[in-house]
């Protein structure tokens, strides 16, 4: 995303836990590339980070809250420290520091905020509890604060991408704290499915950034950016199931209200 952006001819800030990597980046655009430290679940770097970015650009346009990770096993296996850090790191750090620009858009009245969930954050798949819950949230928290801050001119996206060519499914994917053989069955598919496809996923991140910085660009940026046809094609496929579901519980659900009274409908 950074090497698009900077491509493209606009600043960048590059965040990560280690800056030697970004090394390279930013020694090719010392004027436009700045990289700072940043481990995201913890305040006082984030608060840092971005003092540090506005002492050097004075604002900050767009906000891409990238930093994740994932996890594969069942629901029962992963240790209650396991399930608090996968959303400390997926939910609450993207929400933290978003929460802490907020006043800089704010003030500037414009401003967009990227939250990259997966399609994962609306299609949870046996395996993925823990990681699916995490995006789940952020799903939910990025479409409320779409509606609250987009009068004051700050647009939201949520960025839902199916397998691309990353390191989510090789060794910093979380694998839980146990292992129980009830499980195996439904879960070997999938751990084969997952960590087989590790380099070879047919998503380019390099299309996806492209993507992103596209819808950044809209005159009318979408709330939702499905990324790859397998994203795309789980969603249709749930979709259309709800859709059906819905229909034979319709009438069930629509009778529920007390007698004569009037419903409301809040939002939309």
């Amino acid at each position: 995303m950074a090497e698009a952006v900077l491509a493209k001819g606009d600043q960048a800030v590059l965040a990560a836990r280690r800056t030697e990597p970004l090394d390279e980046l930013t020694a090719r655009y010392p004027q436009a590339a700045l990289a700072v430290a940043l481990d995201v679940t913890d305040e006082s770097a984030r608060e840092h980070a971005i003092s540090a970015v506005l002492e050097r650009f004075r604002q900050v346009d767009v906000l891409a809250n990238i930093a994740g990770r994932g996890s594969l096993g069942a629901a029962e296996e992963f240790s209650p420290a396991q399930l608090r850090e996968q959303m400390e790191v997926n939910f609450f750090a993207a929400v933290e520091l978003t929460r802490a620009l907020l006043p800089t858009m704010r003030a500037q009245g414009s401003g967009h905020i990227l939250n990259l969930t997966s399609i994962g954050g609306l299609v949870a798949v046996g395996g993925f509890g823990p990681y699916c819950a995490s995006k789940f949230a952020l799903e939910g928290w990025s479409e409320a604060l779409h509606d609250e801050v987009k009068p004051l001119g700050i647009h939201v996206t949520i960025v839902e991408p199916g397998a691309f060519r990353t390191e989510f499914a090789g060794d910093k994917n979380m694998r839980p704290a146990v292992q129980i053989a009830a499980y195996r069955p439904v879960l070997e598919p999938i751990e084969k499915y997952l960590y087989g496809s590790h380099g070879k996923q047919p998503g380019d991140p390099h299309k996806a950034a492209l993507a992103m910085i596209a819808a950044v660009g809209s005159d009318d940026p979408p709330l939702r950016l499905l990324l790859g046809a397998d994203a795309i094609g789980l969603w249709e496929k749930k979709s259309g199931a709800m859709s059906q579901e819905f229909a034979r519980w319709r009438n069930i659900g629509m009778g529920t209200a007390f007698d004569g009274v009037e419903v409301l409908l809040v939002g939309g």
